[in-house]
């Protein structure tokens, strides 16, 4: 008997759970759109107002196809064969705000989504899906004054090669030739390159929306490929920053300074990056103190009080990350710099994780106060 009314209790809660679940489950709304980001005239991927993203790929031979989404996905996507040999699927719940990699997994091979266009991101050009975010509006394109964005190539001897980098001036820079500017210099993450600021972080329309604002002062951003020796997938440790710190300091600042028009000088000049552009800034600022006055570390870490030796020459020390991430780092590092009499600036972005979102919103903040 008690057997008996312990199985019926064990069958009613195990129906409960089930109903609560089945109550509590998402209702997927069906106002899916294309993504921002598609190809001319291509419908898919959609993305709906929950946030969640939707799939397409047309391979009637193939006998799998998944979709592999980057960082603040999902992990993986099945898709499912419909009778035209279409695939269609949709992410289990909604992804993070902004930008996100995808790539697509056709019976075990990596393949891009004719349907959108490519960024380059995990050391390969990859598929890019955009999720609409409630504070789009300050990197949205708008019509105020634009700055230009040129690519440079610049003359590294320490490399025997020609290196290239892409130059954001701001708007009315052509036009007064007499005005000088200072410079941030920003470096992207590991596994992207030196469009990934621009292309994926939007950085140029952020500056012109905030200059065009009167929020920020005009600056000059230059941005180079981090890399100056090869490191295959997972071994970041194999990244060695003697050669990239020869480059930068040695070679690019010299070539920016005398072919725009800047503040050559330490107050009127910053480092920044994310990722392991924040590592090389950090490494870069610490080991060549005299170069940049104004510190960036976008999910790149932070800095201890004990690793600036002269206070008086850093002008602000700015750290970053998403809520997703590790928050509490960021805060307590901010805390016990401004006890050591630094100015030190923290932001958490919320919502987000290791993704462009963070750091578009990192640049958004970092901006105003640069050069103040």
């Amino acid at each position: 008997m008690n057997v008996r009314f312990l199985l019926l209790i064990s069958a009613i809660i195990l129906i409960s759970r089930v109903g609560l679940a089945q109550t509590n489950q998402a209702v997927i709304k069906e106002d899916f759109k294309p993504s921002t980001l598609n190809q001319p005239g291509q419908a898919y991927p959609q993305v709906n107002s929950q946030g969640y993203a939707r799939f397409k790929i047309i391979a009637p031979a193939a006998d799998s196809v998944r979709v592999s989404l980057g960082l603040g996905g999902r992990g993986g996507t099945i898709l499912h064969k419909a009778d035209d040999g279409a695939w269609t699927g949709t992410t289990e719940g909604p992804m993070d705000e902004g930008f996100h990699y995808y790539n697509v997994r056709i019976d075990g091979g990596k393949f891009n989504d004719p349907g959108t266009m490519n960024y380059y991101g995990s050391i390969r050009w990859e598929s890019g899906i955009e999720i609409p975010a409630h504070d789009q509006d300050f990197y949205a394109l708008k019509n105020v004054p634009h700055g230009h964005v040129q690519q440079v190539l610049f003359p590294s001897t320490s490399t025997n090669t020609s290196r290239r980098a892409f130059v954001y001036t701001p708007p009315g820079y052509e036009k007064n030739r007499s005005k000088k500017y200072p410079v941030l210099y920003l470096q992207h993450g590991w596994g992207e390159d030196e469009t990934a600021w621009t292309n994926q972080g939007h950085a140029n329309l952020i500056m012109d929306n905030m200059i065009a604002a009167g929020k920020i002062k005009p600056f000059i951003i230059v941005m180079t490929y981090g890399m100056t020796n090869d490191v295959k997938p997972g071994r970041i440790k194999d990244f060695k920053i003697d050669s990239f710190q020869n480059v930068m300091i040695n070679e690019l600042i010299p070539y920016v300074d005398d072919n725009f028009r800047t503040i050559a000088k330490q107050s009127h000049r910053a480092m920044a990056g994310l990722s392991m552009g924040g590592m090389e800034t950090k490494t870069i600022t610490l080991n060549k103190p005299g170069v940049f006055a104004y510190y960036g570390l976008l999910s790149g870490g932070t800095y201890a009080p004990t690793d600036i030796q002269d206070k008086s020459t850093v002008k602000l020390i700015f750290l970053s990350c998403g809520s997703k991430e590790r928050p509490d780092g960021v805060r307590n590092a901010v805390t016990a710099l401004k006890e050591a009499g630094l100015n030190a600036v923290g932001y958490i972005s919320e919502n987000t994780a290791h993704e462009f979102q963070t750091w578009r919103r990192s640049l958004y903040n970092l901006a105003p106060l640069l050069f103040n």
